[in-house]
């Protein structure tokens, strides 16, 4: 997973979404971590995976 900084996923936007759209990536803050932007159909995917292991409702 690649690491931009906020700075610049900010001002790099349109390639923070074509890295996203290749594999999850992280932005850091400080030098840390905070959010990770992924790809809508891994999120959807992701998704389907923690409600077939959930129990229903």
């Amino acid at each position: 997973m690649q690491t931009l900084s906020a700075k610049d996923a900010k001002y790099g936007f349109g390639r923070l979404i074509d890295l996203a759209r290749a594999e999850p990536v992280a932005v850091a803050k400080h030098g840390r971590p905070v959010v990770v932007v992924m790809a809508v159909e891994e999120y959807e995917r992701l998704k389907a995976l923690d409600q077939r292991k959930s129990p229903s409702g």
